[in-house]
């Protein structure tokens, strides 16, 4: 009964960060709409009211599993007490490439949706594996060298996607693309409604990568020896784990799932990649970790958070007189202040509980002794 007492109260406490968290960014939203004019209250009725929408359902159910696959890449580096903010660049690097192989080779049936996926995978590992090389063989900061890395990954997609290289232009268009892929390569979505359109298929093999990545992290020992490397270093190493080859293995893996954060996108909308794909993918995916707390589940409610924020603020341009777009941002971006600050606050409160109750063990036991040495 004491243990299933102090689970709960671990439980408890693991959401109240989040929670504490999305309740201080939304009364934080309310004021900036006050202080800039606003009613603090129609936007929110606005957003909610857009759930009800078949459109704006397929919308959000589609972005969460693109934030899912992106914040648990970011979330494998977090387990390694890394900062991986280089999954933007690793994802749109991978989406690009993976659309220009899937373009350009046609293998039969479902092998041409492997080849592409495969090749996203690859390419977002081996983008990540240059930070983690660098991190293990010459100590620079991870932080530095991703974020360096997105700058290098954004030109290098621009000089890739010219005419001259693997670029192809329309006729009657000024937009780039890689060329579309063929029809074998297309991942086979949901069909909601002519006006809805399609679920992304690749739903499905996000929410298969979060069982897996819960799995390994959980269930093996790989998985221990990750978070415990992630912990404490010198104790890791103390008990045989090879923290090098950790952090490289852990950049690897980063930025594999990384890759796939394109794919439903790729696989089920475009099916190409142009100057107009998705960006800024990888830094909401540092906010849906953080918020999640690095759990696969707690990661799938904060993307679905995300997606809801960003698909239903179209609604606020349809108020009389409308609401600006930006509202979505500054809620989005009190969330990641809010986390920061909820998460220390319940860190420390969970703290002062634990050694209350330390501290009533101790004299609790304490008494006891003196009763029984004056009996």
């Amino acid at each position: 009964m004491k243990n299933l007492k102090i689970d709960r109260e671990k439980v408890l406490l693991g959401v109240a960060g989040p929670v504490l968290a999305l309740v201080v960014a939304f009364l934080l939203t309310a004021l900036v709409l006050i202080v800039s004019g606003y009613n603090p209250f129609e936007p929110f009725e606005l957003m909610f009211g857009a759930i009800g929408e078949q459109d704006v359902q397929v919308l959000i159910i589609n972005q969460t599993g693109v934030y899912y696959l992106a914040a648990l890449a970011v979330a494998i580096g977090f387990r390694m007490n890394l900062f991986n903010i280089g999954v933007d660049g690793q994802y749109r690097l991978a989406a690009m490439l993976s659309a220009v192989v899937g373009a350009h080779f046609s293998p039969p049936g479902f092998l041409h949706i492997v080849l592409i996926v495969v090749t996203a995978m690859l390419v977002g590992s081996f983008w990540a594996g240059i930070a983690g090389v660098l991190k293990v063989t010459r100590g620079v900061n991870e932080v530095v060298s991703t974020i360096m890395l997105n700058y290098i990954a954004t030109s290098l997609i621009a000089w890739l996607t010219l005419k001259d290289q693997f670029g192809y232009q329309a006729e009657g268009s000024n937009d780039l693309t890689t060329g579309e892929i063929s029809k074998s390569g297309w991942f086979p979505g949901i069909h909601v409604s002519d006006l809805a359109g399609d679920i992304y298929g690749f739903i499905f093999v996000a929410a298969g990568v979060g069982v897996v990545y819960w799995y390994v992290l959980t269930r093996t020992r790989f998985g221990f020896d990750l978070r415990a490397s992630g912990a404490s270093e010198s104790a890791a190493a103390a008990s045989g784990v090879d923290s090098k080859r950790m952090v490289l293995t852990a950049m690897l893996a980063s930025g594999a799932v990384a890759g796939l954060a394109g794919m439903p996108v790729l696989l089920g909308q475009t099916h190409t990649y142009s100057q107009s794909f998705p960006t800024g993918v990888g830094f909401t995916g540092i906010t849906i970790a953080l918020l999640g707390r690095n759990s696969p589940v707690g990661i799938a409610f904060a993307a679905l958070l995300m997606a809801f924020i960003e698909k239903s603020a179209s609604q606020l341009s349809y108020a009389t007189p409308p609401y600006p777009p930006e509202i979505a941002d500054i809620m989005k971006g009190l969330i990641v202040l809010s986390v920061v600050i909820s998460y220390e606050l319940v860190r420390r409160y969970g703290l002062k509980r634990q050694q209350s109750r330390v501290g009533r063990e101790l004299a609790a036991q304490a008494a006891k002794n003196r009763k029984e040495v004056s009996a």
